[in-house]
């Protein structure tokens, strides 16, 4: 027969530990509920809609996802106006003279716009926006779009073309650059990034 005294001794541990369990579960919850906006705010901080009015207006004109646009300038420049590469592409979208003067030529603008105000900001946005419009048109997916943003649309033509980089001719299995393979991946993050938190 069970000592009474060992029995009660061991229920009130079991409800010690019950009580304590649910504290600590409480807390638990607790912090999680207070850290929530803590994180969509250091989010925010991280990936910050910067520029946009420009974004926003150029990318409903020309039927661009708004949240590509950010997660391009985001990866491309940290949204930084002077930005400077070592292929000088130049800007918040970081676009080199010759894909300026294309995306010039395709959108019919007869503005008086030159390559050295690439620098402002609305003209970066507003001619970076058009170009991926120009590439999702003749690339089709996401995925084709930055690596042609990227490497070019002839590279990935080519690559769709090779049967080691593209198993159908539609779609990319391998992207043979690793810069270009990075640049994807970080682009298609941060715009899931900036879809979840705006």
């Amino acid at each position: 027969m069970a000592n009474p005294n060992k029995v009660q001794q061991r229920r009130r541990q079991v409800r010690r530990l019950a009580v304590w369990a649910g504290a600590l579960l409480f807390l638990v919850l607790l912090g999680i509920l207070l850290l929530r906006p803590a994180t969509g705010y250091a989010l925010r901080e991280m990936y910050p809609r910067t520029y946009r009015e420009y974004v926003e207006r150029y990318s409903r004109e020309y039927g661009v996802d708004k949240n590509l646009v950010y997660a391009v300038a985001k990866i491309e420049s940290n949204f930084q106006p002077d930005a400077h590469s070592h292929a000088d592409a130049r800007g918040v979208m970081q676009m080199t003279k010759d894909a300026f003067e294309w995306v010039q030529y395709r959108m019919g603008d007869e503005s008086d716009a030159t390559y050295q105000e690439i620098f402002d900001p609305e003209v970066a946005i507003k001619y970076g926006t058009y170009m991926l419009k120009l590439l999702q048109e003749e690339m089709g997916s996401d995925t084709l779009t930055l690596c042609a943003y990227h490497a070019g649309m002839s590279n990935v033509r080519a690559w769709l073309e090779n049967e080691a980089y593209s198993s159908d001719g539609e779609t990319l299995d391998v992207i043979p650059y690793s810069d270009t393979n990075w640049y994807v991946e970080k682009v298609l993050e941060a715009k899931s990034i900036y879809q979840r938190i705006y």
